[in-house]
């Protein structure tokens, strides 16, 4: 198996040479490469994935995650993508737990955190229940069990997601792909995962902005 390991980051200076480090000693000979979209940073990120070793693009003005991600699927040539959030919330110890799934007729492996273990700090009450509710209704709408349509990290078949035509720019990006996936009647699983108090710096989800955003590409999605 040939993997990309695929990450944007908006001022993760702090984290993201550490996600970077510990994920190419856990992937081994089977990561091919670490890409790196620094979303126009201003702390230098850009030089501590590079440091890192990641294979660095840079998008400036910052154009949001979805964007990052857009460009880093585009940049990849992996049979599988990794994807990862670059605040160090998720354990690069666990990629090995997406990819024993990624075989036979499955396309997409999510990471749950609701199928796994919350620590104290991973989320705040408001963003929890949020989330749960987004992807209720994404359930009802699609039919589906999904129990974090959100997750940010989780694997996909490379040949899929650079096929996927799509057009996200900020924190809906997940909840889009997902979407895209299932639409097309391929097999999504998921593995339970552990997800951490973020180590440094603050996040850039707006609660109000970017559950509106996500609501409205389920719903959207759901229409097509």
């Amino acid at each position: 198996m040939r993997v990309s390991l695929v990450i944007a980051a908006h001022n993760e200076a702090e984290t993201i040479g550490a996600v970077v480090e510990a994920a190419r000693e856990v992937l081994g000979h089977t990561l091919i490469e670490a890409i790196v979209v620094d979303d126009g940073s201003t702390d230098g990120t850009l030089e501590a994935a590079e440091r890192a070793g990641a294979h660095c693009y840079r998008l400036s003005p910052n154009r949001g995650k979805g964007s990052a991600l857009r460009t880093g699927i585009s940049a990849s040539t992996g049979e599988w993508l990794v994807f990862i959030d670059a605040d160090g919330q998720d354990d690069p110890r666990e990629i090995p737990l997406l990819l024993a799934e990624a075989k036979g007729d499955t396309v997409m492996v999510n990471g749950s955190r609701f199928l796994g273990r919350l620590e104290d700090g991973a989320i705040s009450r408001p963003n929890y229940v949020g989330n749960r509710a987004l992807t209720g209704v994404f359930n009802v709408l699609f039919g589906t069990r999904i129990t974090d349509t959100q997750a940010g990290f989780r694997a996909i078949r490379g040949d899929v997601a650079r096929h996927l035509a799509l057009h996200a720019t900020e924190y809906e990006i997940e909840t889009e792909m997902l979407a895209h996936v299932l639409r097309r009647g391929y097999r999504v699983v998921e593995v339970p995962v552990t997800r951490y108090p973020r180590k440094a710096g603050v996040t850039d989800f707006k609660r109000i902005r970017n559950g509106l955003r996500i609501l409205g590409t389920i719903l959207s999605e759901r229409a097509r």
